[in-house]
């Protein structure tokens, strides 16, 4: 479950041509094991590159409690 809600949009390959054909823009979304220190253990999260850096600027403890009182079980 990725933790900021990230997904694919649609948009259109061009070629040189202008040829447009649709595709889909996947967002950057990694597995990534975060060291928690209050609960003294290690957390697997799928988070986006955005949601890696919105980690480093909030703190792993802040965005645990954020997600967790939208009802995510982590």
């Amino acid at each position: 479950m990725s933790s900021n809600r990230k997904k694919a949009i649609v948009g259109n390959h061009v070629s040189h041509a202008k040829n447009r054909v649709k595709r889909l823009f996947k967002p950057n979304i990694h597995k990534h094991k975060f060291w928690v220190e209050a609960e003294n253990k290690f957390i697997t999260l799928t988070v986006s590159a955005k949601g890696m850096r919105i980690i480093d600027k909030k703190g792993i403890d802040a965005f645990l409690s954020d997600i967790r009182a939208q009802g995510v079980k982590v």
